[in-house]
């Protein structure tokens, strides 16, 4: 595989989700929301923007055991779906008025119906229409379930050509992504269908001709999470390989490329059981990235333009005409992001507040702490602080 260069990504995208010149300083959030501890982590956000009132848009988080969050556009929490029993809501996504959720604990795909009055909903935004019959994605059976190598990353749209409503989904451990399609129930719940699944490597030739795998706890794979459409194109990060491009079809899987690689691929690492981690067992030879410190993690795109967490060292990267880095640093009142998992953006007009459009990201170390315990939330940013105006 050759090293790709900038020139190469240029292809990627066209920074249009603004108007033109770049942004020059590391941008600050504008709004964040509360902080959230325990079994309430904090992990993936999305955006649903209302047809008629931009302003009473919806911000949706992730909270794994805590379950899903709903904000409105200065952060306030208006709703908590708890996660129910064996529950962790893993990834989010919107497609139309629904919200997509990846339940890593039970391996299914959980729904939510958006109410039509968005934040004026209130603690009612969110209704449960889930299929109560779901199978699991990837289990064979409930004891397969119990090994938790599950619903992962998720990403939901239209194909754009079909207007069938997609879910890609990445198995937890593994390098299966799988394919589906949402189907409208006669009871107004809403289920899967599975389409396709394909297997992204787990080895790697490299250019002097030997093989190399990322180091991983034994037994598992090299893990993919963090995924997001832009057409007929899928975007996934495998947090130890990469960002991958895969085209889709409406028959399934097109053949992946592997667009970015993070920096330390191709480096020799084993693991360590004293210490349960990978150490290093070999000089650099040369054959990772530029941009991404492992893990690679949450994507989001901006009208073409990609921009991806680089999660070991708490910086974005954004694949425009110039392939670019920042960090989201403190502002007046909000704290700076540090080791980001999801993110997502919109580029439509929201009102006062977020007039060119919203870039959301998940904060993996909120300072200060309502305690002595970890916490983590989510930031929102202004886009054009981001990509320039």
């Amino acid at each position: 595989m050759r090293r790709l260069l900038p020139a190469a990504l240029a292809a990627v995208a066209l920074l249009t989700a603004v108007p033109a010149s770049a942004a020059t300083r590391d941008p600050a959030p504008v709004r964040q929301t509360q902080a959230f501890t325990g079994d309430a982590d904090a992990d993936d956000p999305a955006i649903w923007v209302h047809p008629r009132d931009p302003e009473r848009s919806v911000v949706l988080g992730t909270l794994k055991k805590g379950g899903l969050a709903a904000f409105d556009l200065s952060a306030r929490t208006l709703q908590l779906v708890p996660a129910g029993p064996g529950g962790r809501f893993n990834n989010v996504d919107v497609v139309g008025d629904l919200a997509v959720v990846s339940d890593r604990g039970r391996d299914r795909i959980r729904v939510y119906r958006i109410d039509p009055a968005g934040a004026a909903a209130g603690a009612h935004v969110l209704r449960d229409v889930t299929d109560p019959a779901a199978p699991p994605v990837f289990s064979a059976s409930e004891s397969e379930v119990d090994q938790q190598r599950t619903a992962y990353g998720l990403a939901a749209a239209r194909d754009p050509r079909t207007g069938v409503r997609w879910v890609a989904v990445t198995r937890r451990h593994e390098t299966r992504v799988a394919l589906l399609r949402l189907v409208d129930r006669p009871d107004g719940s809403v289920g899967t269908a599975p389409i396709a699944t394909v297997d992204l490597p787990s080895r790697f030739r490299l250019p002097d001709g030997s093989a190399w795998s990322p180091c991983e706890e034994p037994g598992e794979g090299p893990q993919l999470e963090g995924s997001v459409f832009d057409g007929r194109v899928l975007y996934t990060a495998q947090e130890d390989v990469g960002i991958w491009r895969i085209p889709l079809t409406s028959g399934g899987f097109g053949r992946p490329e592997l667009l970015d690689r993070v920096r330390s691929f191709g480096v020799p690492q084993r693991w360590d059981s004293a210490t349960e981690e990978c150490v290093p067992d070999g000089a650099d030879p040369g054959y990772g990235g530029r941009w991404l410190t492992a893990d690679a993690e949450g994507l989001a795109v901006a009208n073409g333009t990609l921009f991806a967490s680089s999660q070991g060292d708490s910086r974005f990267v954004v694949y425009g005409k110039h392939v670019r880095d920042l960090r989201i640093v403190a502002g007046r009142g909000t704290d700076s992001v540090e080791h980001s998992d999801g993110s997502a953006i919109s580029t439509a007009s929201l009102g006062r507040r977020f007039p060119h459009g919203l870039l959301v990201v998940h904060d993996g170390e909120r300072h200060p702490s309502p305690g002595d315990e970890p916490a983590t939330g989510f930031a929102f940013v202004r886009l054009e602080d981001v990509l320039g105006r």
